[in-house]
């Protein structure tokens, strides 16, 4: 006896293409005459340079499976020229965060990760120093020590392609990562790769970056999570973070500051990317939050 599959399935379809009539009813006429119910639809329309952004999320009538529906919209793509992508969006993307010696990021997405409010699954831990080694893996997630010289640093980071491929890694996260990766890493992991810094009005670049803020006595602290690019901290930009602060605020004040910033921003860039919420175009980012 043949059991039938009666569990329908929740899926996700970004895209982008050049602007034209027709494009949301295309799509919408191909998911209701496949029984697709929409649960979410969001778009922008870049004027500027003629281009649709779409995100629509949707449950498929039981027994329909992915390879059916990226089988039957590949005709409709075509006809828009459409940039496009189809995700389970069940099978929740596997992260690879790296860290150094600073921890707060790292233990905030540990958090959430054990939490269940982490969209993403942190498969393993990198970091070029052991300190955080029992904090890890203490949240039951396997910790990595890959030491990076001047010398070892071709090899560190082959290994860490290796990592990507060996734990089937989709995702990135530099969680207060302490090493600039070299411009062919940074090739390889294209859009598939999240740093987060501190960003001042104005900015302060070099060692203790939050003394030297204190001393100009900024207003405003803040952090940027962007796509990692082979320009230093210049990758399109996720999310960002500001908080007000004053006078009576020490450099270590700041420091604290800073660093609830960078969680949060960072956090929120994760999620986004995970729940297939930011498209990329050119050095810009498209975010349906």
């Amino acid at each position: 006896m043949t059991t039938m599959d009666t569990t329908s399935e929740q899926y996700i379809l970004t895209l982008n293409c050049p602007a034209r009539p027709g494009i949301v009813h295309a799509v919408t006429a191909f998911l209701v005459g496949e029984g697709c119910d929409i649960t979410e639809h969001q778009q922008f329309d870049d004027t500027d340079n003629d281009t649709v952004f779409l995100r629509t999320s949707f449950t498929t009538p039981a027994g329909i499976q992915q390879a059916h529906l990226e089988e039957r919209f590949a005709a409709t793509a075509e006809a828009y020229a459409m940039d496009w992508r189809l995700r389970d969006a069940s099978a929740k993307p596997r992260v690879l965060v790296m860290v150094s010696k600073f921890d707060h990021c790292l233990a905030d997405l540990l958090y959430r990760w054990r939490s269940g409010t982490l969209d993403g699954d942190i498969a393993l831990v990198v970091s070029n120093h052991p300190d955080l080694r029992e904090q890890v893996e203490q949240a039951g997630v396997e910790f990595l020590h890959v030491p990076v010289t001047r010398d070892t640093k071709p090899e560190a980071e082959e290994r860490l392609l290796r990592l990507v491929d060996e734990y089937a890694v989709d995702l990135v996260v530099l969680a207060r990562y302490m090493q600039i990766l070299s411009d062919d890493l940074c090739k390889s992991l294209e859009g598939r790769a999240i740093n987060i810094h501190h960003s001042f009005l104005p900015s302060f670049a070099g060692a203790k970056p939050y003394h030297q803020a204190h001393k100009r006595g900024v207003k405003l602290v803040g952090a940027t999570a962007h796509y990692v690019t082979a320009d230093l901290d210049e990758g399109p930009i996720i999310e960002q973070e500001v908080i007000r602060v004053d006078h009576r605020k020490s450099a270590q004040e700041l420091v604290l500051r800073g660093r609830d910033a960078e969680r949060l921003a960072l956090a929120r860039a994760v999620n986004w990317h995970c729940q297939s919420r930011v498209l990329l175009h050119g050095n810009r980012t498209v975010v349906f939050d």
